[in-house]
């Protein structure tokens, strides 16, 4: 494979074609959006994108998604098998089912931690989609007390060293870290189970009217782990955390291309984590909120004595 171009166009990348047989899509997922394999929200991205194809109709709009991850998935062909489970006049409720090419070990966006899924499949999504209509607008939410990005000082500095060393995934974006330590550098320190960062695609991902694509939410929804990092703290203690789940809810529109993830780890306990993250805006607006159970694997040393991180 030749080596990636950067950024990835997410449009382009999670373009879904039509199958061998009815409710049968496919997609090429190409590797840049790897951390160890692909991420498990551009996953997400690309099923969201074959139910969106499958229903054909602009005005029904993602609204929320829930997916389980059973199996590693490599970068490469992804199957995708959708069934309409419910089309009414207001809403539509959808079944994808990603099968993959088989994969070696563990990656974000896999579950399987050494088992075999049933009949090859390596995740899957239920997602509703709706159409606009009249109701109540309710703010029951604070923004964050951060800076703006312009403020905030870059994840990823091209002038480091070791850049090759950083997951693919992150290349794709101009981001900037609004609150949380930056764990490369010598002498952070443990803090809130918090991280909150700006994001912004090197690609604008936005639909032909100039909204933000609410399919390229899951993408930057799937960011939990660095708020366990936060509060485990420095230390000899090393690892990862694949998906074993992942939901958002879409609740707002933006035109805007700078959203802040705002990432909480409420508790990690027995090699199981759970998380969630706020998606707002630079303009103040809340547009999507998402939830993640996340397994540890550890890479190297023993965890650390029982913490409480108080936000």
């Amino acid at each position: 494979m030749s080596a990636p171009r950067f950024p990835g166009d997410l449009t382009a990348d999670t373009a879904v074609a039509p199958g061998d047989a009815p409710g049968a899509w496919r997609v090429e997922l190409p590797d840049r959006w790897d951390y160890l394999l692909p991420s498990g929200g551009v996953l997400v991205t690309a099923s969201q994108r074959a139910a969106a194809a499958a229903l054909a109709d602009d005005a029904l709009r993602l609204v929320s998604s829930s997916t389980i991850f059973c199996a590693p998935v490599p970068a490469g062909r992804l199957d995708l098998d959708v069934t309409v489970l419910r089309r009414g006049k207001r809403a539509a409720q959808v079944r994808i089912v990603g099968r993959g090419a088989p994969a070696s070990g563990d990656g974000d966006g896999a579950g399987g931690d050494g088992d075999d899924s049933d009949g090859g499949v390596a995740f899957e999504t239920l997602a509703t989609f709706a159409r606009d209509r009249d109701g109540p607008d309710v703010l029951g939410a604070r923004f964050p007390d951060v800076p703006m990005p312009d403020a905030c000082g870059p994840l990823v500095d091209p002038a480091r060293p070791d850049l090759d060393r950083m997951p693919r995934f992150f290349r794709n974006f101009d981001v900037r870290v609004a609150a949380g330590a930056r764990f490369w550098e010598k002498g952070w320190q443990a803090g809130p189970a918090r991280a909150l960062r700006w994001y912004r695609y090197g690609v604008p991902a936005t639909t032909p009217d100039g909204r933000f694509d609410r399919l390229a939410h899951a993408p930057i929804i799937d960011t939990m782990p660095p708020a366990l990092t936060q509060a485990v703290g420095p230390g000899g203690y090393r690892f990862y955390a694949p998906s074993l789940d992942l939901t958002l809810h879409v609740v707002d529109d933006t035109d805007r291309e700078w959203l802040l993830v705002a990432a909480y780890c409420r508790r990690a306990r027995a090699g199981v984590a759970i998380a969630e993250v706020e998606v707002w805006d630079d303009a103040r607006r809340l547009v999507a909120y998402g939830t993640q159970t996340m397994y540890i694997r550890t890479i190297s040393g023993a965890p650390p004595p029982p913490i409480v991180a108080p936000p």
